[in-house]
């Protein structure tokens, strides 16, 4: 007979046994049993957990397809979602951890490791890169696309990120996509902008790159031009 996950000993169920040992200690089945949350009418989720185990070795989970999941009676499409993004989370964690990260300490070494991402575009893309405090890359990401004409709502959307991976410094890049690097007054004014939030929030934006195809415009090369 199969019991609901009520029915084991609270004690014994795998959140207050993490609560109460740490999840280090928690078995692959405890942890998959978090993961899946819930069970059926005939198995309880740890029955359910046991089953996928049984059926894949761990360390053949970070392969599985929504459709190897599913075959296990019991887990539906969203629970297999749900178990895939567990698992590509902490592969991405993993491979963080691992790789060397890029020290790009100067405007042009940021431009020309950005320079790919704008090729052959019609139209404005800005991308924030987020730097640890070696001057190492952490991560890059597109903010939006379009020309600069929402300054409150994308510097905080930039501020917003800087938080989530933990950065010590900012660079912004755009591009131009008729290759004139010379900044707009909308550029200037979008700049001043991001460094006081900078030096309010204590992540400086240390550069702003305008991007072209072979050449580029840095306002921290150019501050003393500026007046930033």
């Amino acid at each position: 007979m199969s019991y609901r996950i009520k029915e084991i000993p609270e004690a014994e169920r795998p959140r207050e046994k993490l609560k109460r040992i740490g999840i280090m200690n928690l078995s692959d089945q405890e942890l998959l049993s978090i993961i899946l949350k819930t069970g059926t009418r005939e198995k309880n989720v740890n029955e359910l957990s046991l089953e996928l185990l049984q059926k894949y070795e761990i360390e053949k989970f970070k392969d599985l397809r929504r459709e190897d999941i599913t075959t296990i009676k019991g887990i539906g499409e969203v629970k297999a979602m749900e178990l895939q993004a567990a698992i590509e989370l902490g592969k991405r964690i993993f491979l963080r951890d691992q790789k060397k990260l890029k020290k790009l300490d100067n405007a042009q070494a940021i431009w020309e490791d950005a320079k790919y991402l704008f090729s052959g575009l019609k139209q404005e893309y800005f991308y924030a890169y987020y730097f640890n405090n070696k001057q190492e890359l952490i991560q890059k990401k597109l903010m939006f696309i379009g020309t600069i004409n929402s300054a409150t709502t994308h510097t905080r959307e930039i501020f917003k990120e800087a938080y989530i991976v933990s950065a010590s410094s900012i660079v912004c890049l755009h591009n131009h996509p008729a290759n004139d690097p010379k900044p707009s007054k909308a550029d200037i004014l979008f700049t001043e902008r991001l460094m006081r939030t900078g030096e309010i929030q204590g992540i400086p934006v240390i550069d702003h790159i305008i991007v072209c195809e072979n050449t580029y415009y840095s306002f921290y090369e150019n501050h003393n031009k500026m007046n930033l």
